[in-house]
């Protein structure tokens, strides 16, 4: 039963976080921002937004091939199909419950493939190490591109926290409890591990596989491939979002170092919370607000630029939907493996 609550508390805390940054900001919009929000959402030019979501699925279909090569060098040949599936399938669970694409990409290609989870799964977090640098190169470049206007970003974050009322909030010590939290944690694996014989093998037999498969980077047999498709994921990932901005004539005057922290906002808000929803607009809206004139009733964020970062996620969100519940349904209806 605790177990259960505990679940329930992951998926319904960051959710309740996202649909509370929704009514915020939509409560610091004037009466006239309001009309100025869903007349945005009325004039917006969704032939953007289509090319929008084919830059992102196209993303998704470099992933897949990507994934193949890693997998390759432990010397397993997937189809692309089913690579392809497992990785829109594990999209789509990541929006139903948090954190759990990765391990149904990982089951699902062993059911269809026969690739051990816990190499698969390795893969998969060898894969996230190298996005995960891209992404840090990717901010220190935003940051280089924004210096002259730090001070203003700095403001708008101080004035945000101000109006939530976070000077107030008690200084109860989370992070020690959570750090006492992990500690006893630990020594109470460790002891299993130790008392278990079978826990202490399963255990390392996993750890061999996930080590494995964080190898499978260093071991891959078209190393050139890979990295060609990591830049190559990455740039249809700020092309996808940077057409966005054209969907709308008040946010297509923004420059590239705008669209570029409003970017790497929006990857911090999808981190933040499971599907990013409310916090991916509101934190695309509050960074690309500062590259637009200011509103004249006045506020944090410009309407248009908060209808923009809506339009955007949404049309993210529909296509993970479709497509990926789809890929869904057909990798767990085929029989067959699926060919290249």
């Amino acid at each position: 039963m605790k177990k259960v609550i505990i679940n329930l508390l992951k998926m319904a805390v960051p959710i309740a976080l996202g649909v509370w940054l929704v009514l915020y900001f939509y409560r610091q919009l004037d009466e006239t921002q309001r009309a100025e929000l869903f007349d945005a959402f009325g004039r917006a030019n969704w032939w953007w937004l289509l090319l929008s979501i084919f830059l992102g699925w196209s993303s998704h279909m470099s992933r897949a091939w990507r994934w193949r090569y890693l997998l390759d060098g432990m010397g397993y040949k997937p189809g692309f199909w089913n690579c392809y599936h497992a990785t829109m399938s594990g999209y789509f669970m990541n929006l139903l419950i948090q954190r759990a694409g990765e391990a149904s990409r990982a089951a699902l290609l062993y059911r269809r493939e026969k690739v051990p989870f816990a190499k698969g799964f390795g893969s998969i977090v060898a894969e996230r190490a190298v996005d995960m640098l891209l992404l840090m190169a990717l901010l220190g470049l935003t940051l280089l591109l924004q210096i002259e206007k730090l001070d203003l970003f700095k403001e708008r974050i101080e004035s945000f926290r101000h109006g939530q009322g976070v000077d107030q909030v008690g200084g109860f010590p989370w992070g020690w409890l959570a750090l006492g939290a992990v500690i006893v944690g630990s020594i109470v694996g460790v002891y299993l591990m130790m008392t278990r014989p079978e826990i202490h093998a399963r255990v390392m037999e996993i750890l061999r596989g996930l080590g494995e498969g964080l190898r499978s980077v260093t071991r891959t047999k078209h190393p050139w491939a890979f990295v060609f498709h990591t830049f190559l994921i990455w740039l249809l990932y700020v092309l996808m979002f940077a057409v966005g901005f054209y969907c709308l004539p008040e946010t297509s005057t923004v420059p590239a170092a705008g669209i570029m922290a409003g970017f790497v906002a929006g990857a911090i808000g999808i981190v933040l919370v499971q599907g990013g929803i409310g916090v991916y607009p509101a934190f695309v809206a509050l960074i690309v607000s500062v590259y637009m004139p200011a509103p004249e009733g006045g506020g944090l964020l410009r309407p248009e630029a908060l209808a923009m970062g809506w339009l955007i996620w949404v049309a993210q969100t529909l296509m993970t939907i479709v497509l990926g519940g789809l890929s869904l349904l057909l990798i767990s209806r085929n029989r067959k493996p699926l060919e290249p």
